[in-house]
């Protein structure tokens, strides 16, 4: 996230410096070129918002339902688009691409939908002490908002925070993860393509939702450039250089990190369920999911007859590169010396592979990894893999299953398996959200708020909550009648000691 000094360049090396590629993981070709943002260009771009965040805010939450309706339209119409360019930059397969979309366009509906109940004015209990007042409540946008993306989910995953930042009233400032800047050029324009047909006649609205593109220093410009709050999202380390470049200007900021999720199996389980489940949770989109499933723990008495299910399922996936595969490539060319590791470390440290092992690791590609009776203490236990691995140990009851998901520095989310306890074992992981008999159901559902402890960061997209998160509560009390007033100087002497006697009379009853 620092910015590094120019290197003295010739003029054909100073305009290819201006830009950078998109490449599909799949073959190396370049999908596009794009940008690479300065820091004074992305001054201009934040400026250039905070000059429409007023007008966007002024249209109240019915004039930006109609047009975050409108955008939820055009995407209903241009799905298969978008997610070929998803496809192309991630090199997923085009149905999880499509996913996405789907995803998104659920989200936009609801975000759209309720953001006036939850963000409009109510009154609050004045209490009986200031019964000549009126109070109420209200959460007033911030103003601009920078987003920074991840590429792993490069529309679901920014749009978490995007849609509900726009619904509560603010402008935003994007800048994607630089393996897909496409995406993220293609949702901020047809966004302005919306508001074009919306507002024809009003200048400057497709600043509302402004693009950046490029590296860390970009995204660190983006922190510097006087946004009202930051939402990010990627990795732990990435998450702290983010919070020390906001602190300089005391920007507030909004982390989703990365997550070490279990998977508990109690011995009442369906195990073909949780079988199915622990393989799609740790393999689909290669492994590369925050919430996707790295460990699990069963209890003893099933474990056997449940690792027989999760490897005759994992055997039978094999990833590829065409539209139709079960899984793509690992996206980021650095995750495979992380992965390679990982397996290593569990089978020098007494695990063993029930399916793959050391020779799954083909780049781009990674084939379906199962590792058994891992030590707690190796990396592949305790680091995040992003990749279609999963450890499964066992334990001797849900007790210890418990307390070995919640010894994870990480706490994102979780899933349980259990026909009686599951929601009781559900409320005791130290997590953000957890699926019971499912797994990542949770994230699918716009009215349930996302995000994690410890270090999978903090704050909350999605939901209520998320409205709220790119907002600040605005408290008000208006006087109504004119009576007893202790906030003045002109007070009777008298009037303090009839409070105090008013407030023992009125509260030593209630309870």
């Amino acid at each position: 996230m620092t910015s590094t000094a120019p290197k003295p360049a010739s003029t054909s090396t100073a305009a290819a410096s201006a830009t950078f590629d998109s490449l599909d993981p799949r073959d190396g070709s370049v999908v596009a070129s794009h940008p690479r943002h300065t820091a004074e260009q992305v001054g201009a771009v934040v400026a250039r918002a905070r000059g429409v965040a007023d007008w966007w805010a002024d249209l109240g939450f019915d004039g930006r339902r109609s047009r975050l309706a409108a955008w939820r339209r055009l995407l209903i119409s241009r799905t298969d688009e978008l997610a070929g360019l998803v496809s192309h930059e991630t090199g997923k397969p085009l149905d999880d691409a499509r996913i996405e979309v789907v995803l998104v366009i659920d989200h936009l509906h609801w975000a759209g939908k309720h953001a006036k109940a939850a963000l409009g004015r109510k009154r609050a209990e004045a209490g009986a002490l200031m019964v000549n007042h009126k109070a109420t409540v209200e959460y007033r946008p911030l103003g601009v908002v920078g987003v920074l993306g991840p590429w792993n989910y490069p529309v679901f995953t920014p749009m978490g925070s995007i849609v509900y930042a726009l619904a509560a009233g603010n402008a935003v400032v994007f800048k994607p993860s630089e393996l897909t800047p496409g995406v993220g050029q293609w949702l901020v324009d047809t966004f302005a393509e919306v508001l074009r047909g919306t507002d024809p006649h009003t200048e400057g609205t497709d600043a509302v939702f402004g693009l950046v593109t490029g590296e860390g220093e970009t995204g660190a410009a983006l922190c510097r450039a006087g946004v009202d709050k930051v939402a990010f999202t990627g990795s732990t380390a990435t998450a702290k250089k983010v919070m020390a470049t906001c602190a300089e200007s005391l920007t507030p900021v909004l982390v989703e990190c990365g997550g070490k999720d279990a998977l508990l199996v109690d011995a009442d389980a369906d195990l073909d369920d949780a079988a199915a489940a622990a393989v799609w949770g740790a393999m689909s989109n290669a492994g590369q999911t925050c919430v996707g499933v790295e460990r699990v723990y069963v209890v003893d008495s099933v474990a056997e007859a449940f690792l027989d299910k999760i490897a005759q399922r994992a055997a039978k996936i094999r990833p590829g590169g065409e539209s139709r595969s079960i899984y793509g490539p690992i996206t980021m060319p650095s995750q495979i010396g992380i992965i390679s590791a990982q397996i290593d470390d569990a089978l020098a440290r007494g695990g063993r592979a029930v399916v793959g092992g050391r020779d799954s690791v083909r780049a781009p590609y990674v084939d379906p990894v199962v590792l058994a009776d891992v030590p707690e203490d190796s990396i592949a236990v305790t680091d995040e893999t992003f990749g279609p691995t999963v450890v499964v140990n066992r334990v001797r009851d849900i007790d210890e299953a418990v307390e070995r998901a919640n010894a994870s520095r990480y706490g994102l989310g979780g899933s349980v398996f259990a026909r009686k306890r599951g929601y009781e074992v559900a409320r005791r992981l130290r997590c953000g959200m957890v699926s019971v008999n499912g797994v990542i159901a949770f994230a699918a559902m716009p009215s349930l708020p996302f995000g994690g402890v410890g270090d999978s960061g903090f704050g909350r997209i999605h939901g209520r909550d998320g409205l709220r998160e790119f907002t600040r509560p605005l408290a008000v009390s208006e006087r109504r009648f004119k009576s007893i007033n202790v906030m003045t100087f002109d007070r009777p002497g008298w009037v303090v000691k009839a409070m105090t006697v008013l407030a023992g009379l009125i509260y030593r009853r209630n309870r």
